[in-house]
């Protein structure tokens, strides 16, 4: 490939950029380059990087077009989110304050995220929706079992004590014969043939 360097520092600058860079694909592209600079051609630069012909010739072409600041991965557009960044610490906060009175439970759950964000940030989830978005904010959707706020360990414990069995255990119903099977049938009819 017949690229040359803008800058003298450029190939040096590449070499350092390999050795610090911890991504392959970055350092792949760094690598491309480099081995153009070094006048290597393009199915030479393929094989030793195991690529394919598109890749060497994409970031070859970026620099040669550019500068390194061009061999950066640039954001790719996507949807915007529902729920604006901005508000997403409001919600956090909101989150943290727990169900309020006005929820009617006593925990919150996914139809109820989806309901506050829907009502308060105008932001309409669906249910996987409203899950993935507590995963990237960090949330778990898996908790503990809440404990009711009228919930008192010791009439509990107190309750345990006083209250009468549930269950007894009830006498053996089969009644003990000298076969150790437990078989019911009579001991004689056993050896008789059919």
């Amino acid at each position: 490939m017949d690229v040359k360097a803008h800058k003298a520092e450029d190939v040096e600058c590449l070499k350092g950029l390999i050795r610090q860079e911890r991504k392959a694909k970055q350092r792949d592209r760094y690598r491309a380059v480099l081995l153009a600079l070094e006048q290597n051609t393009t199915p030479k630069i393929v094989e030793k990087l195991d690529c394919s012909r598109s890749f060497v010739q994409k970031w070859v072409y970026r620099y040669r077009d550019g500068d390194l600041s061009d061999l950066q991965e640039r954001a790719r557009p996507g949807q915007p989110t529902k729920l604006r960044r901005e508000d997403e610490e409001l919600f956090k906060r909101r989150l943290e304050g727990g169900a309020q009175r006005g929820d009617g439970v006593c925990t919150l759950r996914g139809k109820d995220i989806q309901r506050i964000l829907a009502e308060e940030f105008n932001a309409h989830y669906s249910l996987d929706g409203a899950y993935d978005l507590l995963h990237r904010l960090g949330y778990s959707c898996l908790k503990p079992r809440p404990r009711h706020r009228k919930n008192d360990a010791k009439i509990m414990a107190q309750w345990k004590k006083e209250a009468p069995l549930l269950f007894k255990k009830s006498k053996r119903s089969i009644p003990q014969s000298g076969l150790k099977s437990g078989s019911r049938t009579k001991a004689g009819l056993a050896n008789k043939a059919p």
